[in-house]
């Protein structure tokens, strides 16, 4: 059964930079797509980024620019730089596991789901 393990996540002041780890488990991670995902309190979840198993990546307008997501498949790990936060980056966030082979965006098609770990952005 597929499993993801967060970590990362945090507090820090607009301006600054996290990066969130998501450890995969389970299936056969390389040949799918993973993303991230995040929902503040009272909205929907939304896709933020996503990338394929050849590196394609994909992004959230809101973040174009500013977050980068990457992976590390001999390590069956994602990761999400987040750079020049800004307090409505601010969310509980979850890696999740796409498509096999490639993404169809940032937000479909995904299954499994890690924890949510809450990061704070403040003014």
């Amino acid at each position: 059964q597929a499993q993801l393990v967060k970590s990362g996540g945090g507090s820090v002041q607009a301006g600054g930079s996290l990066r969130l780890s998501c450890a995969a488990s389970g299936y056969a991670y390389s040949r799918y797509c993973v993303g991230w995902f995040r929902q503040a309190p009272g909205k929907e979840r939304e896709g933020v980024a996503a990338i394929g198993s050849l590196g394609t990546t994909f992004y959230a307008d809101s973040v174009k620019g500013r977050f980068t997501i990457s992976r590390d498949d001999a390590k069956n790990t994602l990761y999400l730089q987040m750079n020049s936060l800004k307090p409505e980056d601010t969310a509980m966030y979850y890696c999740a596991r796409g498509p096999l082979w490639g993404c169809r965006g940032v937000d479909t098609g995904f299954d499994y789901w890690g924890q949510g770990t809450q990061v704070t952005v403040s003014t």
